[in-house]
């Protein structure tokens, strides 16, 4: 296998883009080459098989989610307030969804994941350590609610996410802003 970390980085960002464009039958090699634009034949130099592809998927595209070191500041500043954890809810919702191919392929490797004990590993470590760092950050944050609410929150949002991904027109700006309220206030038990 090849060591290029950048070239890879690149295949894998490419595999992103068509997992979510094409979902996990139309994740090949073949595929993953033309969208990062290099010659045929150089993703299979890079990962041994389709399996090793979706459990770097797996390691990245999570990566790709989070947010900078900037942003995480910006949630500690103003005031540890109701209506600031729903001011940071609802840019959670934009910044998550304005990364929409890193969403839906994150959806496809879940799907996966239910048969590729591999891939299910890599994916559950990496949410629940993730999980662990938002609920580690929240309690350090001064915000109301405990890890419970985070909890909560992360479960609700997630699909709530994944409405405005798939179907785009379900629900207004107006009605989303509404249920994230709802929904901070309803996990913080206000």
């Amino acid at each position: 296998m090849r060591k290029n970390d950048a070239r890879r980085t690149a295949l894998v960002d490419a595999a992103i883009e068509v997992l979510a464009a094409a979902g996990a039958r139309g994740l090949t090699f073949r595929a993953v080459d033309s969208e990062a634009g290099v010659p045929n034949g150089t993703a299979s130099n890079y990962f041994a098989s389709r399996d090793d592809l979706f459990t770097q998927i797996g390691g990245r595209v999570y990566d790709r989610l989070l947010p900078d070191e900037a942003t995480v500041a910006g949630t500690l500043e103003g005031p540890r307030t109701t209506e600031r954890y729903t001011e940071i809810m609802r840019e959670l919702v934009d910044r998550v969804t304005a990364f929409g191919s890193g969403q839906l392929a994150l959806l496809e490797l879940r799907l996966e994941s239910a048969r590729r004990p591999e891939l299910q590993r890599v994916l559950t470590a990496r949410i629940r350590r993730d999980l662990n760092e938002n609920q580690a950050n929240h309690a350090a944050s001064g915000l109301p609610g405990d890890e419970q609410s985070v909890l909560i929150l992360y479960l609700a949002l997630n699909w709530l996410i994944l409405e405005r991904l798939t179907l785009p027109d379900l629900l207004s700006t107006s009605e989303v802003d509404a249920v994230v309220e709802e929904l901070v206030r309803r996990a913080l038990a206000v």
